[in-house]
């Protein structure tokens, strides 16, 4: 069973869904730490009353993202973790942690990525015209939002939609496709090879999984 470092700076929405998913056996790993940046972020307490270990690295007492990315790879390696999610972390990693964790290292981002990486991704793709937004879950590497894709979900956009309601919408899959992405990755069932995010699964289990992937417009 794996063990699984949650990064977050907020109220952890993401860190919950994996949460329960692990606790519902659909995962075959356990959360080992959730690490936040931020003190009194209120992920850590929503963790904390589940039982699971919290630390926090505070970045404002380092003096360079790297030194900060050591303090959190110290406490990812005493507690023994294998696989590092990103849950609405919202610090840019240094290569410190990111070579570290190579093939190891997730996160998800709310659009279809490589298409508007970075803030305000709704509004992005609502200025644009586009018909469809979404979510994907990606290999981190040594840039912002980008990385071997390992799961995307289609969500379209409805006449009437606005960054709210779009944004709303697309939460919902991030909640099903992080787990989703983290299983397939415990499993071996998608790895890091050549610089691309491999399936290697039959295409009628991936058939399978990505039909609950895309939206017909009406929530999930």
């Amino acid at each position: 069973m794996k063990r699984i470092g949650l990064h977050i700076s907020g109220r952890g929405s993401n860190m919950l869904s994996l949460l329960d998913a692990m606790d519902r056996g659909e995962i075959p790993a356990r959360c080992a730490v959730v690490l936040s940046n931020v003190p009194g972020a209120p992920g850590l307490q929503r963790a904390e009353e589940r039982g699971i270990e919290t630390a926090v690295v505070d970045h404002r007492e380092s003096a360079s993202r790297e030194e900060h990315d050591r303090k959190m790879l110290q406490v990812l390696v005493e507690q023994g973790v294998q696989i590092v999610c990103l849950a609405g972390y919202m610090r840019i990693l240094s290569p410190v942690l990111v070579r570290a964790f190579e093939g190891r290292l997730l996160n998800i981002h709310p659009a279809l990525l490589p298409s508007f990486p970075g803030l305000h991704v709704q509004r992005q793709a609502l200025d644009h015209g586009v018909r469809f937004s979404g979510c994907t879950v990606h290999f981190v590497d040594e840039k912002v939002d980008h990385g071997p894709i390992l799961l995307q979900a289609v969500v379209p956009i409805l006449p009437g939609d606005d960054e709210g309601s779009l944004s709303h919408r697309i939460l919902q899959y991030e909640h099903r496709l992080y787990p989703l992405a983290l299983k397939f990755l415990c499993e071996g069932k998608i790895a890091l090879h050549k610089g691309k995010a491999e399936i290697r699964m039959e295409p009628e289990e991936y058939r399978s999984a990505l039909r609950e992937l895309v939206d017909t417009g009406e929530e999930p």
